[in-house]
């Protein structure tokens, strides 16, 4: 570096190019709700001019906080979990904070122990798990110890943790409690994988909607969350003669793969039987048919999950949050 290098601009120079005190520009850094708007305005333009760049790591030694927060998910390539860590990561960079994403296998304890350490080194204020599986919540039991936790997933309350979701059950309620309207005599689901929390969510929620019109539960299916998975069932629901008159499937992928094996056999929806994905992910408006589906608010589920994150981190005691899924009806129900 020159030794005539110039020094970023620090708080000082910008409370003189502002006019204010470097206490008033140290409230707009870390409480700007207690500065008027007008001075707030100021000093941020002045720092906009000035090319004024925030030391976090000067921060992190006066308050002894990091403005770090971790998030842990299982590195899936499925679309729920995937949307949901990033509208965390995006959530926690509108509250000032920096995220240290992860990904572990959602079967090794000992991995995620460590990541959890990693994380306390680097004085992450809390952590955010994104736990779609039954083992991995249990495995965070004895790995977060001590640090503010939030789980993503649609399980019961628990004493140590805030949980946050989307109302899985509900959402499968609402859906099956569509295709019964529409004049079918049974709904089949076709299920995720059964040690998923929401897959076990949502074969709850079909089961309430067939028990509340008294109606038996058909033989069930287990998928796997995948267009191929979604095929293969297709094609042997054909080959059994067991074509049901309309299916809640898994997820969106599930419902594109199932379309297509009904196709190939000649039977189309909705005019043979209906069908109803999960997630609304992008284009399932541009399935054969336009797929209706349980849109899932990724982007509120993360704003949602950051807030009670510092929540959390303030002390709040541990509470259950949940958001309700959306049915978009398009083509693929009679």
């Amino acid at each position: 570096m020159r030794a005539n290098a110039e020094r970023p601009p620090g708080m000082m120079a910008v409370a003189k190019h502002a006019g204010v005190s470097h206490q008033t520009v140290s409230r707009v850094l870390n409480s700007p709700d207690s500065v008027r708007p007008q001075t707030r305005e100021r000093v941020q333009a002045s720092m906009a001019e000035l090319g004024f760049r925030r030391n976090l790591a000067a921060r992190a030694l006066v308050t002894q906080l990091s403005g770090l927060v971790g998030i842990v998910w299982t590195g899936s390539g499925y679309f729920g979990p995937g949307s949901t860590v990033a509208a965390i990561e995006v959530a926690a960079r509108a509250a000032g904070y920096s995220a240290l994403v992860t990904a572990v296998s959602d079967s090794d304890e000992e991995e995620l122990a460590a990541v959890f350490s990693a994380f306390r080194d680097r004085g992450v204020e809390g952590i955010a798990v994104v736990a779609p599986h039954q083992h991995m919540a249990e495995h965070i039991r004895g790995a977060a110890s001590g640090v503010p936790t939030v789980i993503v997933a649609d399980m019961e309350p628990d004493p140590e943790f805030h949980v946050v979701s989307v109302d899985q059950r509900h959402g499968a309620e609402v859906a099956t409690r569509h295709l019964l309207d529409s004049g079918v005599s049974t709904v089949v689901h076709v299920s995720g994988p059964l040690d998923w929390f929401d897959a076990l969510a949502r074969i709850r929620g079909h089961g309430d909607a067939l028990a509340a019109a008294g109606i038996d539960p058909p033989q069930a299916w287990v998928g796997d969350w995948t267009a191929e998975r979604g095929y293969d069932i297709a094609r042997e629901m054909v080959d059994r003669g067991q074509v049901p008159p309309a299916i809640l499937c898994a997820n969106d992928m599930t419902a594109l793969g199932m379309l297509a094996g009904f196709r190939e056999a000649g039977l189309e929806a909705p005019d043979d039987l209906s069908v109803i994905g999960f997630d609304d992910v992008d284009g399932s408006g541009y399935f054969a048919p336009p797929l209706t589906t349980m849109r899932q608010p990724f982007e509120a589920l993360g704003t949602l999950c950051l807030e009670v994150l510092l929540r959390a981190i303030a002390g709040e005691a541990p509470a259950v949050h949940k958001l309700e899924p959306e049915l978009v009806v398009r083509g693929s129900v009679r």
